[in-house]
C-alpha cells in the first residue's frame, strides 16, 4: 500500500501514521458471499474477507478470497415491457416473443425481425 514500509513496520505504527494521514481502515464483520456481476457472468465467491478503507472522501472496498465457481453464465432476464413492445409490433403471442427475444439475447430489433419475416 505504501512504498517501503511493507517489511519491518510496526503494526501499531502503521495503524497511527494511517490515521495521521486521515486514513481508516475496518472489516466487514461475517461476510458470507460476495458476487461479481458483469452483462453476462458472476463469479462468486463464498470465503470472502472485505476491508474497507476511506481516505480523503473516498471509500474503497478490498475483497480477498477464492473464487467458489471461476464463472456462471447470467441467465438472460427478459422485462416485461419488452415483450409486451414485441407483441404489439409483430401480433406475435406471448410464448413465440419470448422465444424471439432469448434467441436473439434480448435485442427487440432482431426478435421483431424474426417474428415477422
Amino acid at each position: 500500500m505504501f512504498p517501503g514500509l511493507g517489511k519491518g513496520v510496526n503494526p501499531r505504527k502503521m495503524k497511527q501514521m494511517m490515521k495521521q494521514m486521515g486514513i481508516s481502515m475496518s472489516e466487514i464483520e461475517d461476510v458470507e458471499e460476495v458476487i461479481i456481476r458483469t452483462a453476462d457472468s458472476e463469479i462468486v465467491f463464498t470465503d470472502a474477507a472485505v476491508a474497507v478503507m476511506e481516505a480523503q472522501g473516498t471509500t474503497t472496498y478490498q475483497l480477498t478470497g477464492t473464487p467458489h465457481e471461476r464463472e456462471r453464465v447470467r441467465e438472460l432476464v427478459i422485462p416485461a415491457e419488452d415483450v409486451a413492445l414485441v407483441i404489439t409490433q409483430t401480433g406475435a403471442d406471448e410464448d413465440a416473443v419470448r422465444t424471439a427475444l432469448t434467441e436473439s439475447g434480448g435485442d427487440l430489433a432482431d426478435a421483431i425481425m424474426k417474428l415477422s419475416g
